[in-house]
């Protein structure tokens, strides 16, 4: 395996990401334990969650098959999760009026990331968390709160590393600029959406990662599995697929009507033949190889589709098969904005 350092810190992880948001949702218990005993064996020792995956239960399915795994297994895993999602909606409190009356229960305030980080780690069933990450902006909280109340969870010792996910150039630089400042722990890496869909975080959030030692560990390198090639145009997306009936947030319509979305998956379906490998695992491959990238995320439902995103990492695609995809996908474009609003400011209810 091909470790890779964590932006500026002498922390090595796999160039591939094992993300757990299906964990407690569609990937029952068994199979959580299953994809993440394979992972380990092969090598992933770099692990995804967010408090907001299924209400908590992706954190407490994944704590839980961690310790399965034994004591020893803990301190050579890197553990990541992420707070600032509602996690009190009034479908999921016991009395529905206590969520309604409480307009602090999301966001990135002192209380709220303190909060959650102490919620997260007893879900984990761990005594600290390896990357702690800001899961979305909140442009309406002070930077210096939220840096303040991440630093002293540093301190504590609950906390190794700080990330965020989903910033704009200008929020990272930002963050940066008061952390130096104030001389706080800073950020040491980003999360953002990157795929052969949507490569608009080259045009500057990529080069300002690089420029400034951060991390970049993109989210749906597989545009929600669109370019596995499951999806066919002028077809009705597959039972049970993200975007069928609709799935996905509303995406569906922005990748199944789109054309350009299908001639840059027929291009991507044509290298991968001519290289004797699946669209997926060359969509892989390109994202975790483009400059800056640290390790995409990945988010295998079962075990079979973690066993057909590993062969990715064996795969090299040279300069005229990145001529061939950019001439499909021109680098800083997107084509398809189904990522809308990630970038612009906004209340996370």
């Amino acid at each position: 395996m091909d470790y890779r350092y964590l932006g500026r810190t002498g922390i090595r992880v796999s160039p591939l990401c094992l993300g757990t948001m299906t964990f407690g949702g569609t990937t029952e218990p068994a199979q959580a334990d299953q994809i993440l005993r394979h992972a380990i064996d092969h090598g992933i020792n770099f692990l995804d969650t967010a408090n907001v995956y299924n209400q908590g239960r992706s954190e407490t399915i994944l704590g839980q098959a961690v310790a399965d795994l034994g004591p020893a297994y803990r301190d050579r895993l890197v553990l990541a999760t992420k707070c600032h999602g509602n996690m009190f909606k009034p479908e999921h409190v016991e009395d529905p009026k206590l969520a309604q009356l409480d307009p602090n229960r999301w966001g990135n305030s002192r209380r709220q990331v303190i909060e959650q980080c102490h919620a997260s780690l007893k879900r984990l069933g761990t005594d600290y968390i390896d990357l702690y990450q800001i899961h979305r902006p909140h442009p309406a909280c002070p930077n210096d709160e939220t840096l303040r109340a991440l630093d002293d969870l540093v301190t504590t010792g609950k906390v190794r590393y700080l990330g965020c996910s989903t910033f704009a150039g200008w929020q990272l630089v930002e963050s940066l600029w008061v952390a130096e400042k104030l001389g706080l722990n800073r950020f040491v890496t980003e999360q953002p959406p990157y795929n052969l869909l949507d490569r608009r975080i080259e045009r500057e959030l990529a080069p300002a990662c690089q420029n400034f030692g951060l991390a970049i560990i993109p989210w749906s390198p597989l545009a929600g599995g669109f370019l596995t090639g499951k999806y066919k145009r002028a077809m009705n997306a597959p039972s049970g697929a993200r975007y069928s009936g609709g799935g996905g947030k509303g995406r569906a319509d922005a990748l199944l009507n789109n054309d350009r979305a299908f001639n840059i998956l027929e291009t991507v379906t044509q290298l991968a033949k001519a290289k004797s490998c699946t669209p997926g695992q060359l969509a892989l491959n390109w994202c975790m190889n483009q400059p800056g990238i640290t390790a995409p995320i990945i988010g295998p439902r079962t075990l079979d589709q973690l066993k057909d995103n590993l062969p990715c990492l064996d795969l090299t695609l040279t300069p005229q098969d990145h001529d061939q995809l950019n001439a499909a996908s021109p680098p800083g474009t997107h084509a398809v904005d189904y990522y809308k609003g990630s970038w612009e400011a906004y209340e996370y209810r």
